[in-house]
């Protein structure tokens, strides 16, 4: 399948080519909502698809989401300003307790690169932080991720959490991380589990369209 410049530099992880072709675009006219679905969401469909595939493993995704983040801080704010609606709303961390983010930055970033609105919290965040974060807008997904055993009960605590402040059933829970799986996130009432980014990705699609229905 041939691609456009600016997937095949996304897919490359080749940020100064992806960005040059971006603006040349934009100087050309071409809308930042064209650029978005035509180039940067094709790009990560595919990275994903790969992913599955075996043909791409994590330093190849995180190349690539290198280059959506940097064409995201380019584009973003001209979208914003077409009034372009996000495809959801997704507030994101590692829970308390544990400091890694590999995994979690880039499920974030494929996420962002899909179109949707993203709430970074970072690392070691407090179940509170997370309902803060829920509450401010109505249909929000959280995504938890952990990579220690040690942590993964904090998962549990977020979504206890959430029914404690009455929230529960307007917000819907994806884990992930490497210790954790199906089983778990069934156990502690998550709404859906994802063991890679792309997945993540179209978990959260399938949420939202749900949500839709």
């Amino acid at each position: 399948m041939a691609f456009s410049s600016i997937s095949q530099a996304i897919l490359d992880g080749d940020v100064d080519l992806v960005l040059s072709d971006v603006k040349s675009l934009l100087a050309e006219g071409v809308s930042p909502l064209t650029i978005l679905d035509d180039h940067v969401v094709v790009a990560m469909n595919e990275a994903g698809k790969r992913f599955e595939d075996g043909e791409f493993f994590v330093p190849d995704l995180m190349l690539a989401a290198r280059a959506v983040q940097d064409t995201m801080k380019l584009i973003d704010p001209l979208l914003k300003n077409m009034g372009r609606e996000k495809t959801g709303r997704v507030v994101i961390g590692t829970v308390r307790g544990d400091h890694h983010d590999i995994g979690k930055n880039l499920v974030a970033v494929m996420l962002e690169g899909g179109g949707f609105e993203v709430l970074d919290l970072g690392v070691n965040v407090s179940p509170e932080k997370f309902i803060a974060a829920a509450k401010e807008k109505q249909g929000t997904i959280v995504a938890l991720s952990a990579l220690l055993t040690t942590t993964m009960h904090e998962m549990k605590n977020v979504i206890e959490l959430l029914k404690e402040s009455g929230i529960r059933d307007d917000v819907k829970v994806i884990v992930g991380g490497a210790p954790v799986t199906d089983e778990f996130a069934q156990g502690i009432g998550a709404d859906g589990y994802s063991d890679n980014a792309s997945a993540a990705v179209t978990l959260a699609r399938k949420i939202i369209n749900k949500n839709a229905g």
